[in-house]
């Protein structure tokens, strides 16, 4: 194992995480971000936030909401200080609009995204529209997406558009326990096509909270981003770096790079 200072004769370029559910309930785990914000990010040039963020996102007029406030105040602090910050939408904080972007200092990409840095292309995905087998989830995900869906959706009190969010997230709960692990994962055949659609032989997504790199057939290399939860005994989290040789490094929720 490597330690983040053993990076320094490589500059980073750009940092990658995703799924830190952030809600006021977890005071660790929105510690351990506004910590990376302050720290490693300052560090690099280029941060990718690949969706779910946010445990919920019910619009962007909660931004009247101190928690929300305070987040979106320490992304802008370092987009402030130079650092370049990029946003794909996850199946919890889907809402996320120019508001929020505007005062988060972010700009929002499409899904999926191909960018191309330190002389390598990779395709940056949340890694929820892969999940096929989930045939209930696919169908609401494709309802909830359509733009009339959401413009209704957003046209409703604050209040009411957060109890209905808070229903939904019970009954996701419930059904989930029912599913296997191997459906709510992505699909070999969905991740084939979104290389195939992208060009590209790197994919960095989250969403599964199943952390880990995948060697594929044909040289393609699957990385997986971790779920972010220091509000337990052993807390979960970390992020992927790119440095400027071009090698992508994996790192735990201590920092520490993963072999």
């Amino acid at each position: 194992m490597t330690s983040v200072s053993s990076q320094k004769a490589q500059p980073t370029v750009a940092l990658f995480v995703s799924d830190l559910h952030l809600q006021a309930s977890l005071p660790r785990t929105t510690a351990a971000f506004l910590d990376f914000l302050q720290t490693h990010a300052l560090q690099t040039g280029q941060l990718y936030l690949l969706g779910d963020i946010f445990e919920y996102w019910a619009g962007d007029d909660d931004l009247v909401t101190p928690y929300n406030q305070q987040i979106a105040d320490a992304l802008k602090a370092v987009q402030a200080q130079g650092v370049a910050l990029f946003w794909i939408a996850g199946n919890r904080d889907f809402l996320v609009g120019e508001a929020f972007a505007a005062a988060a200092g972010l700009s929002l990409l499409p899904d999926p995204h191909v960018i191309t840095l330190a002389g390598r292309s990779i395709a940056l995905a949340h890694g929820d529209a892969q999940c096929t087998d989930d045939v209930a989830y696919m169908a609401f995900r494709a309802q909830v997406r359509q733009p009339a869906y959401q413009q209704q959706f957003l046209a409703m009190p604050l209040a009411q558009r957060k109890a209905i969010i808070e229903g939904m997230r019970k009954n996701s709960q419930q059904s989930n326990q029912d599913k296997s692990m191997e459906i709510m994962d992505v699909n070999a055949d969905a991740i084939d096509a979104l290389f195939k659609q992208t060009g590209v032989s790197t994919l960095i997504h989250g969403h599964t909270h199943r952390p880990a790199l995948h060697r594929l057939e044909g040289d393609r290399l699957r990385y997986v981003l971790p779920d972010w939860e220091y509000d337990v005994e052993t807390p979960r989290g970390g992020w992927i770096s790119l440095t400027d040789d071009g090698v992508l490094h994996r790192f735990d929720a201590a920092g520490v790079e993963i072999g």
